[in-house]
């Protein structure tokens, strides 16, 4: 990528190999210190490449580091299930890797196992220097989108019975079940259907890519590159996130332990919604200010990008005109 003017080398290098994800780092020729990110991936079934954008963004000055998650139907059923829990503990040990002077990053599904991994290290010393969710559900009773109320409004069993499928033999990971890509092809072809009907954000991005590499990584093609998703993790998050709002009700419990946002004293939060979100309504990431109640008032910050749909949050003009300089701004102000 160009960086001032400058052709820098970016190399996308695996740093971490889990059963279920992989901790990859973005080394760039560059001088001088760049705070460290992690960027965790959301697990929704649409692959970590979506963020490429994002990532470009913040490579000038954040040293980068994603959680990017693997699709399920490669991994072998004799690594086990993978639920919710797992999915955060994920979470935790890329913190403890990284160090305490990390800034960590959740978005959509990604925003509740971040800030669960925050609360779980709210008092370890090797915790988040700050943390910023986008776009996240932390509590889906709060102007709840088209799939909050389908998502509610259907029992466990239907899920259970229509979406969720075994692997075939023809693949490394045969006799798990997951959660279809086929599904989510379906799911979010039928979202851009209405985007396209209603003139929407996707529209305006698949007429014209805005994103700061469209030739290397086309929006069209991220857009849907999809994985399967473990089944555990898949029903796990309609029941608690959907379903129960465990997390906002103070229900959510890793390792037998509930988890606690008022813990977290220590940690830096901002959040930031699109005004035109449409996956998580406005204030389903604010929540998190009450949750975590023991931040202080000048270690916060909110930012409601007023005409940005959900993706706008991560991807194209207005992340890297609004968003992002929100985010670093806040990162240089609240570093450790």
């Amino acid at each position: 990528m160009v960086i001032d003017g400058k052709p820098v080398s970016i190399r996308e290098q695996g740093v971490i190999e889990k059963p279920f994800g992989r901790l990859l780092h973005f080394e760039a020729d560059l001088t001088g210190r760049r705070p460290p990110i992690l960027v965790v991936a959301p697990l929704s079934g649409m692959r970590a490449e979506i963020l490429y954008d994002m990532i470009l963004g913040m490579l000038p000055r954040h040293d980068v580091y994603c959680l990017a998650w693997k699709d399920a139907a490669d991994v072998s059923a004799r690594d086990g299930p993978f639920g919710l829990e797992d999915n955060i503990t994920y979470v935790v040990e890329m913190i403890r890797y990284l160090g305490g002077a990390t800034h960590v990053i959740g978005l959509c599904q990604s925003a509740l196992p971040a800030l669960a991994a925050a609360a779980i290290l709210a008092e370890d010393p090797v915790r988040p220097a700050t943390l910023t969710l986008l776009g996240g559900k932390l509590d889906t009773r709060i102007s709840p989108t088209r799939i909050d109320l389908l998502t509610r409004g259907l029992p466990l069993a239907w899920f259970k019975n229509y979406v969720i499928a075994t692997v075939p033999a023809s693949r490394r990971g045969h006799g798990r079940r997951v959660y279809t890509g086929s599904t989510e092809l379906m799911m979010l072809s039928t979202y851009l259907f209405r985007h396209c009907a209603s003139g929407g954000e996707l529209l305006a991005k698949f007429l014209h890519d805005d994103g700061s590499d469209a030739l290397g990584h086309p929006f069209f093609r991220l857009f849907f590159s999809i994985d399967d998703v473990p089944a555990e993790f898949f029903l796990d998050t309609v029941a608690r996130v959907f379903h129960q709002a465990a997390l906002a009700e103070g229900r959510l419990a890793w390792r037998g332990t509930k988890i606690a946002p008022e813990r977290i004293t220590k940690t830096a939060l901002l959040t930031i919604e699109g005004g035109m979100d449409d996956i998580s309504g406005p204030g389903q990431t604010q929540i998190a200010h009450d949750l975590c109640a023991g931040i202080p008032s000048e270690r916060r910050g909110h930012l409601l990008c007023t005409h940005a749909g959900h993706v706008g949050l991560f991807f194209g003009c207005r992340w890297r005109k609004e968003v992002l300089p929100h985010i670093s701004r806040f990162i240089r102000e609240n570093g450790n």
